[in-house]
């Protein structure tokens, strides 16, 4: 069985170097290394969800939150209608106002 001896590594170290360029080689690097640490640890079973990722929950809340605060300062009110109601109204509302704008614009 033959193993990779030092020319040969640094024979594919420097075509690496030569088709990525020294700019990317640190940004390679790095991505090669989370994949390892991912790859880890999930088969050790210690998956974690990175901070960027967003859980659909808080996401649906803040838009209802943003929907509700958008319906507030159009002057709608929202008590006791679903926010797809809210929603159609903002909607209708907008395009009132752009075609009042563009009639003024003329």
């Amino acid at each position: 069985m033959a193993f990779i001896g030092p020319w040969e590594i640094a024979l594919i170290l420097a075509i690496v170097l030569i088709i990525f360029g020294p700019k990317k080689l640190p940004e390679l690097a790095k991505s090669v290394g989370d994949a390892i640490k991912q790859y880890r640890q999930a088969s050790e079973g210690k998956i974690t969800t990175p901070s960027s990722e967003v859980s659909p929950a808080v996401t649906r809340t803040q838009e209802t939150n943003l929907l509700l605060e958008t319906a507030k300062n159009l002057g709608i009110k929202t008590e006791g209608k679903t926010m797809e109601q809210i929603s159609k109204e903002i909607q209708k509302k907008g395009q009132k106002s752009t075609k009042k704008s563009s009639k003024k614009s003329s």
